[in-house]
Parts: C-alpha cells; sequence; structure tokens
C-alpha cells in the first residue's frame, strides 16, 4: 500500500510543494509514495494581480500540469484535521463530505483577508482578497458609467495604506478613467492610520510612493481610519465623512482558520511556526507552508512574510522535505537569504527594491517592466512538461 502525501491548497505554497515532493520522488526513482491535492479548484489563482483589470483571467490551469508528474488531484474544501486518526475531512463541490488519509500531511491553505466589524462593512465594502471578490468589484466599477455624475460616483476610497492598498490604489485612476472617461474629475483617496504615507515599508521606498502618489493624483489621509460604510461613502475616527460609492478594504490578513485545528505555537497572523524543515514544531508529521508558515528565511531574525516571493520557495523545500523524510532522505532546511520588493505604482511605473531595509534599484519604467515580468511569467507554475516541471521544483533554485 503506497504512502500517502496529502497537501492541502492549490495556491503558490500548495502547487510547488506538490512538484517539489513529485521532483523527490522521481529523482529516487520511487512510485510507492501518493501525492494528493486537496483544494477547491484545480487551478492556481494568481492572487498577487487581483488588483488588476480583467481579473477572471488571473488563474492558471493545472490539471494537465499534475497529470504531467504524477499529482493526483481532490477537488473539495478541507473541513477537519483529525491528526490522532490522520484524516482529512472535506465538503465535495456539490455538497457531500469525503475524507482521504495521510502518513504525512503539508497544510499550504494560504490566508485570507480580515474583515474587522465596521459598521456596514460586509454589505459595503469591495475587497481584492479573492477572484469573486475582485470581480465584483470590476462589475460595480464598470457599472459606475450607468449612474449620474457626482463626487460620489468618481471617488473611490481605499482603506489601508500597505502594499495592497498602494497597488489597489495606484491602479485606479487608470480604470476609472477607462469607464468615465478621460476627462471624468475622479478623486481616489488612500486613508491610513499611519502617521506617515506608507509606513509600514520604510523609508527607502517612501518618496517613490510619495512622487507617484502626487503625479496620479492620489490623496492620503494619515492618523485616522474608517469607522463605518454605508452606500454612499464612509466616515473616519476623525469625523470626516467621505462621499464615495466605491470603498475597498484592504487591511489585515491572516493564515487558514484550519491552523487552528493544528496544535502549536502562532504569530500574530495565525502562522504556525516551523522549524527549519518546515515541520510544525512538535508535530512528527504535519508540515506548513506558504502563507500559514511562521518560517526564519536567515539567521538574521527574518521571517518569510504572505507573499509569492516567499510561498513559492516554501513550498520548493516544503514538498522535498515531506517526501525526503517517508523516503529516508536528508531534508534540506529552508534559506531564502534575499528579499526584494517590486511595488507596482499604476502609470507611474513601479519601484523594486532589493533587502529588508528596502534600498531602491529600479523606479518608473525600468521597475515596472520587472514587475510586469514578474506578474505575467515568473509567479506562473511551470509548463505541463514533466521534465521542465520537476527541474522547476529544486528546492536549491535561487528565488528573488
Amino acid at each position: 500500500m503506497k504512502q500517502q502525501i496529502l497537501i492541502i491548497g492549490a495556491g503558490f505554497g500548495g502547487v510547488w510543494s506538490a512538484l517539489s515532493a513529485a521532483r523527490l520522488l522521481d529523482k529516487h526513482d520511487r512510485n510507492d509514495v501518493e501525492i494528493t491535492v486537496l483544494a477547491p479548484q484545480a487551478e492556481l489563482r494568481i492572487r498577487p494581480r487581483f488588483y488588476e483589470p480583467n481579473v477572471h483571467n488571473m488563474k492558471a490551469p493545472l490539471n494537465d500540469l499534475f497529470d504531467a508528474v504524477g499529482v493526483k488531484f481532490v477537488q473539495g474544501s478541507a473541513e477537519t484535521i483529525d491528526e490522532k486518526n490522520k484524516l482529512v475531512s472535506f465538503t465535495k463541490a456539490a455538497g457531500s463530505q469525503g475524507k482521504l488519509s495521510y502518513d504525512r500531511l503539508v497544510l499550504a491553505a494560504g490566508s485570507h483577508l480580515m474583515r474587522p466589524p465596521v459598521e456596514g462593512m460586509l454589505e459595503h465594502a469591495f475587497d481584492v482578497d479573492q477572484i469573486e471578490s475582485a470581480a465584483r468589484l470590476e462589475a460595480h466599477l464598470h457599472a459606475l458609467k450607468n449612474l449620474p455624475a457626482s463626487a460620489a460616483r468618481n471617488t473611490v476610497v481605499v482603506a489601508g495604506g500597505g502594499f495592497t492598498g498602494i497597488e489597489t490604489a495606484t491602479e485606479m485612476p487608470a480604470r476609472l478613467r477607462a469607464v468615465l472617461g478621460d476627462n471624468a474629475d475622479i478623486r481616489v483617496i488612500v486613508v491610513d492610520r499611519a502617521p506617515q504615507i506608507a509606513a509600514s515599508l520604510g523609508d527607502g521606498i517612501r518618496p517613490s510612493i510619495v512622487e507617484a502618489s502626487e503625479h496620479l493624483g492620489i490623496e492620503w489621509i494619515l492618523d485616522t481610519s474608517v469607522t463605518s460604510v454605508d452606500a454612499g461613502g464612509v466616515t473616519l475616527a476623525d469625523g470626516q465623512r467621505i462621499e464615495s460609492s466605491t470603498v475597498i478594504w484592504t487591511v489585515g490578513f491572516r493564515a487558514s482558520p484550519l491552523t487552528e485545528q493544528v496544535q502549536g505555537t502562532r504569530d500574530h497572523q495565525g502562522r504556525l511556526h516551523v522549524d527549519q524543515n518546515l515541520k510544525v514544531r512538535g508535530h512528527a508529521d504535519v508540515f506548513a507552508t506558504g502563507d500559514v508558515a511562521y518560517a526564519a528565511t536567515d539567521d538574521l531574525g527574518n521571517f518569510a512574510a504572505m507573499s509569492c516571493q516567499h510561498a513559492i520557495a516554501l513550498g520548493r523545500y516544503a514538498g522535498n522535505n515531506v517526501a525526503a523524510e517517508l523516503l529516508g532522505v536528508e531534508p534540506i532546511a529552508y534559506s531564502q537569504p534575499k528579499y526584494v520588493t517590486c511595488l507596482d505604482l499604476g502609470a507611474w511605473g513601479a519601484v523594486f527594491t532589493e533587502g529588508w531595509d528596502r534600498q531602491v534599484k529600479l523606479v518608473k519604467q525600468e521597475a515596472k517592466e520587472l514587475k510586469t515580468q514578474i506578474n505575467t511569467v515568473w509567479i506562473y507554475p511551470p509548463a505541463a512538461d514533466r521534465a521542465a516541471a520537476l527541474a522547476a521544483a529544486d528546492p536549491l533554485i535561487p528565488v528573488a
């Protein structure tokens, strides 16, 4: 009877875990271990691009790729993890229940946007967290042209000035003008509780964000937050009222609730602490990767961020190491000392930095060309060619 590797999730961490595990099995010419991926869809959703238009295209099919490397796919949503009996219960697309057993489990269930108990949030705010919610926003933007001209129609409020908020806001002038016309009197406003623009991203990258904001006409309201949302706009903590038909929430991400079913230490975002091989601390047969793993990237005190940059590498290591354990070969300790940031800044361009202190290396068009390459090529899964796909899953491939 074959040993079972079960991977929950088909995001960046899950896909690359599956490919890397398949690579090691192939390398050792072993066919006594089966790899199964459990996820709602057999597609990699390109979440870093959900702030862009045409979001329905931001996905890559996985069936042919998984077939090429010998990975089994099961469609369903994981519900419970029974560690004692090594079983995962899931709900199938049609609503019926199923169970999968495992010898080793890789939790790669990703993260989700948190919506705090702000009045009117659920009813009136949009987000770009999932393809469905980003598509809802896109449909709403296209429908604005059917409304009479008003300050509310022409104004977008982005709550949160972090990475997602900035990319969403700087893309918005072009998206609005594509709908309302080049001469529309539009406003894009970022509301952030920090005392300065892009406070969480640091001093190195801030001048580019400030320059891009000024160039694009994006306004920042700082030192406050959204306290209520309604059909006509938002009210801020300092009492300001902004009339807006489009409010986009981008603040606060948390690891999948499935992490709460695994005993272990978690960080403030719910990510499970893992050892250097990405095994959940205190567990013999559970690994975590991608956005559910709190993993040290180096010996300097830096930890992986919730980003595809880290999830791809984490997946390669997790898949290799879970297979290595079943094969009885040495694992490879996760290490990703190089950290880069490539932030899209709409029609102004982009900014590319290196290091955790974000030293600027490229700006404007040069950085935009790199960002386009990242978003349209680098983060997509490999083609359904067995040799090429397995070669791409080597954990020792440098990943920026």
